[in-house]
C-alpha cells in the first residue's frame, strides 16, 4: 500500500529483506502501523536477489550437470547434450521477479506502507526519504551489506557476488579470489558446470572458520574435482589485455596467472550504513562498522534497534528473519523477554559435496572443556549414490560425519558433515542438538536405511556410550 500522504507510524523498518520484512509482517500482526522504506522495488534483499535463492538454483543446476555425468554408471547414455547458461538465467531471473510480486503482495495484504527510496536520519526518530520526512516511535534498520572489493589497481575490471547474477554467458576459464562460503560456492557452480576455474585464498585453505577434519575433507574433494586450489595468495592488482581482452591477476610476490575471462572478488562483504547517516540518531558501531546492539537488538539510540547482516552477528537470513519476529513479538505483541538465540545456529554451505554445521568445532571445544574434556566419534565412506559406480575407491566422493561431545553424559555440542545431501540431512539433527541430544540418544534412534543419515545415529562404538541406550 501506498502512505496516502501519511508520515508518522508506529514503525519503520529501513530496508526490504528477510529480516525487516519479517518484522514489519510480525509488527502488523499485533496491528502495528508499520512502514517499509526500501530503495528498490525487488523486495526480498540478498537472499531472493543476489543470494540463497538465485545461488541454490545455479548450485542445482551444476548438480545436475554433475547427475548426467554420472549418468553412464546408471544405464543412461548422456553423451550428447548441451547447457544453456542463458536459458536457466532467463528462467531465474524470471522466478525472482515472482518472488519479487509476492513480497509486495505480502505487504500490502499486512497493511504494510511501501516507500521507496533512500532513508537517511535528520533526527533521532526522524527519516528523510527525498524530500518527505518521516517519524515513528520505533525503527528498525535492516539495511543489509553489499560485496566488498579489494584496494588494488584494478579492481574496476573485476566482478562480484552481485556481478555473478548479471553475467549473461558463461566463462570458459575464470578467477574465484576469496576463501569464505561464498566464494566457494561459486567457484564450485562454476567448476561443475565446466568452466576452467581457479579458487584463490590468502592461507592454506578455504573456510577455515569450519571444523578442520572438513576443510581437509573439502581439499580432497575440490582436489578429486579438479577445480584448482592457488593457497597462500594475496592479489595485489588486475590488468587486461588491450588485444584479447582477457584479464591478469597478479599475486603479492610477483606471480602472475592470466588469462581469465572473468576476475570475481568474493572477499567479503561490508554494512551498507553509509547513506544513512546514523550519527544524527547517536547510533553506535562496532570496531568492525556494523551497527552496535545488544542481545535484543537494541542500538544504543532508545527506540532504534538493528537486525540482520548489518549487525555481523550471525549472517544468516534464517537468523535474520527470527530476530526481526523476535524484536516484534517484544515491542508490540506484549512478550517480554522475547528475543534471537544466537547459539547452536545450524548453516549450510553449497559446496561440491555441501557442508552442514551445527554447534562447536573440535578447537572450540578443546578451548572450551580442554583437551580431555570432549570425544569426537566420526564416519568417514562412499555414500551408496556413487558405491556400484566401476571406478577407484579413491575415485569416489567421499562422505564425513563428525560429532563431538562433552560430558559424563556426551551431549552432543557440534555435529559436522560433508558431503551429498548433508545440506537436506542437518535440519533434523540440529533440532535433536537444540533440545539437548546426548550421543546415546543418537544411538536410541533406528536408523534408516539405506541412506547417509544413518551414519550419524550408528558411530561407533554404538549404544556404549552415555548413560541412555534402549537397543
Amino acid at each position: 500500500m501506498a502512505t496516502n500522504g501519511e508520515t508518522h507510524f508506529d514503525l519503520i523498518v529501513i530496508g526490504g529483506g528477510s529480516g525487516g520484512m519479517a518484522c514489519a509482517r510480525r509488527a502488523a500482526q499485533y496491528g502495528c502501523k508499520a512502514a517499509i522504506i526500501e530503495a528498490t522495488s525487488k523486495l526480498g534483499g540478498t537472499c531472493v536477489n543476489v543470494g540463497c535463492v538465485p545461488k541454490k538454483i545455479m548450485f542445482n543446476t551444476a548438480a545436475f550437470n554433475e547427475m548426467l555425468h554420472g549418468g553412464r554408471h546408471y544405464g543412461y547414455d548422456v553423451r550428447d547434450y548441451s547447457f544453456d547458461w542463458g536459458k536457466i538465467k532467463t528462467m531465474r531471473d524470471a522466478y525472482i521477479r515472482k518472488l519479487n510480486g509476492i513480497y509486495m503482495s505480502n505487504v500490502e495484504r499486512a497493511g504494510i506502507a511501501f516507500i521507496s527510496g533512500f532513508a537517511a536520519f535528520v533526527g533521532p526518530k526522524t527519516l528523510q526519504v527525498d524530500d518527505v520526512q518521516y517519524t515513528a516511535e520505533h525503527i528498525v534498520i535492516a539495511v543489509g551489506g553489499q560485496p566488498t572489493m579489494p584496494d588494488i589497481p584494478g579492481a574496476e575490471l573485476c566482478i562480484d557476488s552481485n556481478g555473478f547474477f548479471a553475467m549473461e554467458t558463461q566463462p570458459e576459464r575464470i578467477a574465484v579470489v576469496g576463501a569464505g562460503y561464498i566464494a566457494v560456492e561459486l567457484a564450485g557452480i562454476f567448476n561443475a558446470l565446466g568452466t576452467n576455474t581457479h579458487l584463490f585464498v590468502r592461507h592454506d585453505r578455504p573456510l577455515r572458520t569450519f571444523d578442520p577434519t572438513i576443510t581437509s575433507a573439502l581439499l580432497t574433494e575440490i582436489e578429486r574435482s579438479g577445480l584448482h586450489l592457488h593457497p597462500h595468495s594475496t592479489p595485489v592488482a588486475v590488468t587486461q589485455d588491450e588485444k584479447t581482452g582477457k584479464y591478469t591477476l597478479e599475486l603479492e610476490g610477483g606471480v602472475k596467472h592470466d588469462n581469465f575471462d572473468t576476475i570475481l572478488m568474493a572477499i567479503g562483504r561490508e554494512p551498507m550504513i553509509a547513506p544513512l547517516n546514523l550519527e544524527a540518531a547517536n547510533v553506535e558501531l562496532t570496531k568492525q562498522g556494523h551497527i552496535k546492539v545488544d542481545e535484543y537488538e537494541n542500538t544504543s539510540a532508545p527506540g532504534i534497534y538493528s537486525l540482520g547482516d548489518v549487525n555481523g552477528k550471525v549472517e544468516l537470513t534464517p537468523m535474520a528473519i527470527a530476530a526481526g519476529r523476535r524484536l516484534a513479538d517484544r515491542v508490540f505483541g506484549g512478550i517480554p523477554g522475547a528475543k534471537a538465540e544466537y547459539d547452536l545456529v545450524p548453516t549450510v554451505v553449497f559446496s561440491h559435496p555441501p557442508i552442514g554445521a551445527v554447534g562447536l568445532t573440535e578447537p572450540e571445544v578443546e578451548k572450551k572443556y580442554g583437551k580431555d574434556g570432549y570425544k569426537v566419534y566420526s564416519s568417514r565412506f562412499t555414500n551408496l549414490y556413487y558405491g556400484h559406480w566401476p571406478i577407484p575407491v579413491d575415485d569416489k566422493q567421499k562422505t564425513v560425519m563428525k560429532i563431538i561431545v562433552v560430558g559424563e553424559e556426551e551431549k552432543v555440542v557440534g555435529l559436522h558433515m560433508l558431503g551429498l545431501s548433508c545440506d537436506e540431512v542437518l535440519q533434523g539433527f540440529a533440532v535433536a542438538m537444540k533440545m539437548g541430544a546426548t550421543k546415546a540418544d543418537f544411538d536410541a534412534t533406528l536408523a534408516i536405511h539405506p541412506t547417509a543419515a544413518e551414519e550419524l545415529v550408528t558411530l561407533a562404538p554404538w549404544g556404549l556410550g552415555g548413560k541412555r541406550s534402549n537397543m
